[in-house]
């Protein structure tokens, strides 16, 4: 089981010098549910390394590059650690073809879900950090993501929607607002949920996600666009 990997380590200028690390950088968990008898490890232990180097290389650059408050900063940082973010890049670097999944996940889409590509960007930083160390797994992040900074504050991507229409609806009507499940469809391994954004009994907006947290800053999103609060 192996990949040609040539083309990416000229994508990201980066020799990959343990070739098995990548390999499992690259396992989702239900490949190795369908092969038992293959001798490997799947990428979650290196997507837990590479999530904790994203976010020391994260932090450290916007605690030395922005003298801005700790919010405005966690803010910033939730933005370009957040899973849409993470997901657009893998598809910049093409990782989903180098990805080892089930024939099940593989059918149903699985190289383009923003959930599995965001877990293989930071297990793929996971290998980049054991293969080289700090310096270049710094590198990479800075190169492929810390660029997409300034238009992420520019546009206002990293403004947390359920936090604005909390506060804008507090300052309006003077209640906080609620969240509601109004549907939930799909398989077990691919649910999409429909949450309501509500002030008392009124619905403000709906959004939809693979998760209730997602939805309901969806449905926040929604209502804070549709009353003109933004």
């Amino acid at each position: 089981m192996q990949n040609d990997y040539s083309a990416l380590e000229e994508s990201i200028g980066i020799k990959f010098k343990k070739t098995d690390l990548y390999n499992d950088a690259f396992t989702h968990k239900s490949y190795m549910n369908e092969n038992r008898n293959i001798k490997k490890t799947d990428n979650e232990r290196l997507e837990f390394l590479g999530d904790a180097v994203l976010e020391l290389i994260v932090t450290e650059f916007l605690y030395l590059n922005y003298p801005d408050p700790e919010g405005v900063l966690t803010n910033w940082r939730s933005a370009l650690v957040k899973k849409e973010t993470l997901a657009s890049i893998s598809r910049e670097l093409e990782l989903g073809q180098y990805l080892f999944l089930s024939k099940g996940e593989n059918a149903t889409g699985g190289r383009d879900k923003d959930y599995i590509l965001a877990n293989t960007f930071e297990a793929l930083l996971g290998s980049l950090y054991l293969d080289h160390g700090y310096p270049v797994a710094k590198k990479f992040v800075e190169k492929k993501l810390l660029i997409k900074l300034e238009k992420i504050i520019s546009d206002g991507s990293y403004i947390d929607a359920k936090s604005h229409f909390q506060e804008v609806a507090q300052e309006k009507t003077g209640i906080t607002p609620s969240y509601k499940l109004i549907k939930e469809e799909g398989p077990d391994h691919n649910k999409i949920f429909t949450m309501g954004a509500y002030i008392e009994k009124k619905i403000y907006g709906k959004g939809s996600g693979s998760n209730k947290q997602a939805a309901e800053q969806a449905a926040a999103g929604d209502a804070l666009k549709k009353q003109g609060w933004q």
